[in-house]
């Protein structure tokens, strides 16, 4: 859902003009739609309705305390990678016992955390993670639930630094040896079986690797059950695409029909861990130019956006779409949209055809409710944005801008 329209040649969130947020809160600032937040999470659990599942929100996406307890309310469930997103989801009002914990790299103490706190499942993701979770789940004289997070070797048709499922990936269990550390961990203590879980990659596009992954690690879990073990959850992980550009990713209706006719047999509760696809379109960075330069091969427009903002650009080279708040006439020409850190990367757009904006004119960088936030730093000493919740007419800051003090909080000279 795209929460963006134009009202009297100026650019809305929902009713809210942008202008007037970017005049009261300042820029850069994220702002986010609830009603688009709202009206993806009711597509994607109202297309696997009649099945036993549940949506664990994927925390990495967008770890807005606003945000969580907003899906919290909706019913969802979270997808966590830290003990420090747990303490988010908590803090929320969100359940742990509705949570699962990914990740390669947990410690004891963030198990331990987890374990007491009622975790749903851990998604085990090596056979000494297993070893480690078992040793926790004696100490604490209990089973932890987990499933192996089991690697299909699938390509997933996508930028390579987020696809997860192939065998040179430093995620998951080789899929050949699942089965051999399952049943291994049937002589541990502190460990109890329940599922099994894949991921193989964001912003998938294309159906085809998701019937393929899911078909394979259905198998395994029909095998898993007939071997005795006590499955419950098939994890399909999460990935669903945007359209940030050109792409085309499959509605929610298309990627659950692939989804329950691979499972259909297992007789499995589903867990589905959407991230992107709950907040990419629901989220923009509102951002002001600061100057216009003018070289022999380029024109530049610097904004005061940069990459510590928003990271996609310089990390994956990915597109967003900058849309004016108020669009001003004239011949589009290729422009270079840069931010103010001292890299080179620190590109927002090359080469984007647009009409050459003024000092002080604001620009929507769109598709930036997921990564954006969540990756943004403090790179070049500079404070990270403010956050803005839009609901229908009004809107609330719902993180403060960071000030320069907060730079060195914890520092000593």
């Amino acid at each position: 859902m795209n929460p963006l329209r134009t009202v009297k040649g100026l650019l809305h969130a929902e009713d809210v003009p942008l202008a007037a947020v970017a005049d009261a809160v300042g820029t850069p600032t994220y702002v986010y739609s609830a009603a688009a937040l709202t009206a993806q999470y009711r597509a994607l659990t109202e297309a696997f309705a009649g099945v036993p599942h549940l949506v664990c929100y994927s925390v990495k996406a967008n770890s807005s305390l606003a945000l969580l307890k907003l899906f919290a309310g909706l019913g969802a469930g979270f997808d966590v990678v830290s003990g420090g997103e747990l303490a988010r989801v908590r803090r929320a009002g969100g359940a742990p016992s509705r949570t699962a914990f990914a990740g390669v790299g947990k410690t004891r103490d963030e198990m331990a955390e987890a374990l007491a706190a009622g975790l749903l499942l851990f998604n085990v993701e090596s056979a000494e993670e297993l070893e480690t979770l078992d040793a926790v789940g004696r100490a604490a004289g209990r089973r932890a639930p987990f499933a192996l997070r089991v690697n299909p070797d699938v390509d997933p048709r996508t930028h390579p630094y987020i696809a997860t499922g192939l065998k040179t990936s430093k995620f998951g269990v080789p899929f050949d040896e699942a089965q051999a550390l399952y049943r291994r961990s049937k002589r541990m203590r502190g460990v109890e079986a329940v599922g099994v879980d894949f991921h193989i990659g964001s912003q998938l596009t294309d159906v085809g690797p998701i019937r393929q992954a899911v078909e394979k690690v259905s198998g395994l879990y029909r095998a898993l059950r007939e071997q005795g073990l006590p499955m419950r959850y098939l994890d399909v992980g999460g990935g669903l695409g945007i359209t940030y550009e050109k792409e085309k990713p499959p509605s929610a209706e298309a990627y659950a029909r692939v989804v329950r006719a691979a499972t259909r047999e297992t007789g499995a509760q589903l867990l589905l861990e959407p991230g992107r696809f709950l907040v990419g379109d629901a989220g923009v960075l509102l951002t002001r130019v600061l100057y216009r330069k003018r070289t022999p091969d380029r024109t530049f427009v610097v904004v005061d956006a940069g990459m510590n903002d928003l990271l996609r650009p310089a990390l994956y080279q990915a597109h967003h779409a900058l849309v004016p708040v108020r669009a001003r006439k004239g011949r589009p020409a290729p422009v270079d949209v840069v931010g103010p850190v001292c890299e080179s990367t620190d590109v927002l757009a090359r080469a984007r055809p647009m009409v050459l904006p003024r000092q002080g004119d604001l620009f929507a960088v769109m598709n930036a409710g997921a990564y954006g936030m969540s990756m943004a730093s403090t790179y070049n000493s500079r404070p990270r944005p403010a956050e803005v919740l839009v609901s229908g007419g009004s809107y609330r800051v719902i993180r403060e801008r960071e000030q320069v003090r907060d730079l060195w909080r914890g520092e000593t000279t």
